[in-house]
């Protein structure tokens, strides 16, 4: 399989690809070349902003080295093409967490960097690019530049979601959270409709580090925006021993394209709300790659939306705007394209360091929806303009259909981070985005 795709399985291409063993490699490509380049991590963003089908792409999987691990004070340096997944082998075992995390331990430190994470915990603890120390930046001209808040910090904002325009980042230091457990307490509780989903992220926000909510979009009439809450902390007590992140099962194929339906997704909606109804009101200890990493347990979890791929829409809207959130729900409702993975969950007021950074204060909600043509695009469509007229913004980690006008309104920094554009880097979204 072309390893050079998104998760999304956007339609594959067949770029030139240079794979440099070190950063001297680095040191050694960038100056001259003709066409652009792009950074590529372990191809974990959903759209089109990690591929570049009209230049070259720089495979970053040789540069996963761990540089240095600072025990006492929690800070690490990395090269750019290390797994989240081996950080967590080193540092759980030593009392030591990633600051954020997004959904899968599979992405790389470059890319969380480019992309900004954002994780459970965004109401406490803001996104990423926050706990970045400093990092080394490889632009085209051959220069080499050590980027922090405080030296190069107008191109260190830039570089933090900066989508890997700004050159490749080779290497940086992050700072870490302390944990007494490789283990979590996990809060559940059950919810009917987005009016109680905003009660208990409103009792949980100052209590509990992480806040997550699985969200029903194929139910309508009593059973509409019906929910599964989580709200943990990191265990005070019990083992550091870091579990297996190896995935338990693997789709060895992509699924025919008609066992994804109306009626599959909805009969996979209520069991897994039913599932989890039992234990509403209780706190049970969880792993951390149970709770942070569900999906990493299936290997090849994107087949599961057959050859023609999916689309992965993710947006936030001020949470004053919940009617408008209301209106996409229903409109998915009624297109019979209902997720089966619907994450919602609320972004705090943290401000995000990056000029283009995704995160900011609302509600947030994250849906997949099988490709089937003109139908799912002019779905998704539709829910962006819902998304601009309530004044919120979709993430372009997870897009590839957003226009050049949605983005710049999402995005009013736009023009003072082109500015730091690397002209030698670019991407197919950056092409569709910046005309």
């Amino acid at each position: 399989m072309n390893r050079y795709r998104s998760w999304g399985w956007t339609p594959p291409t067949t770029p030139s690809v240079t794979v440099p063993t070190n950063a001297n490699g680095v040191l050694h490509l960038l100056p001259g070349y003709g066409s652009t380049r792009l950074g590529f991590g372990n191809g974990r963003s959903y759209g089109d902003s990690c591929l570049n089908s009209a230049g070259e792409l720089i495979d970053t999987q040789a540069l996963d080295r761990l540089i240095e691990f600072d025990e006492h004070n929690g800070l690490l340096s990395a090269e750019a093409g290390i797994t989240f997944s081996a950080i967590l082998a080193v540092i759980v075992p030593k009392g030591w967490f990633l600051p954020v995390s997004p959904g899968t331990s599979r992405i790389t430190l470059g890319g969380a960097i480019a992309n900004d994470v954002h994780g459970k915990n965004h109401h406490a603890d803001g996104s990423f690019g926050r706990f970045i120390e400093q990092m080394t930046l490889h632009r085209s001209d051959g220069s080499v530049s050590i980027l922090s808040p405080t030296a190069n910090s107008e191109l260190f904002a830039a570089t933090i979601g900066g989508l890997g325009l700004t050159g490749l980042i080779s290497q940086a230091t992050i700072r870490l959270i302390p944990i007494s457990s490789a283990e979590l307490d996990v809060h559940t509780e059950v919810f009917y409709g987005l009016d109680e989903f905003c009660d208990l992220s409103a009792r949980f926000r100052d209590s509990h580090q992480y806040t997550v909510s699985w969200l029903d979009c194929a139910s309508s009439g009593r059973q509409f925006a019906r929910g599964v809450f989580l709200a943990a902390n990191h265990g005070t007590t019990g083992s550091l021993e870091a579990p297996s992140l190896k995935a338990r099962f693997t789709m060895p194929f992509a699924l025919p394209a008609q066992l994804l339906n109306r009626t599959t997704v909805r009969a996979f909606n209520t069991l897994y709300f039913h599932r989890h109804r039992p234990a509403t009101g209780s706190v049970q200890r969880q792993s951390y790659p149970t709770f942070f990493y569900p999906l990493d347990g299936i290997e090849h979890w994107n087949r599961l939306y057959g050859r023609q791929g999916f689309h992965q829409f993710q947006f936030v809207v001020p949470s004053s705007e919940i009617s408008n959130l209301e209106a996409i729900l229903r409109r998915i409702v009624n297109s019979g394209m209902g997720s089966f993975l619907a994450v919602l969950k609320e972004f705090g007021d943290i401000p995000s360091p990056g000029l283009l950074s995704f995160p900011r204060p609302g509600l947030c909600l994250a849906l997949d929806f099988a490709a089937r043509g003109h139908k799912t695009t002019a779905l998704v469509h539709e829910l962006n303009e819902t998304v601009l007229a309530a004044g919120g913004a979709v993430y372009p980690a997870k897009d590839r259909l957003m226009s050049a006008s949605s983005f710049r309104q999402y995005f009013p920094a736009m023009d003072a981070f082109s500015r730091h554009v690397d002209p030698g880097f670019s991407s197919d979204f950056w092409r569709r985005v910046s005309t």
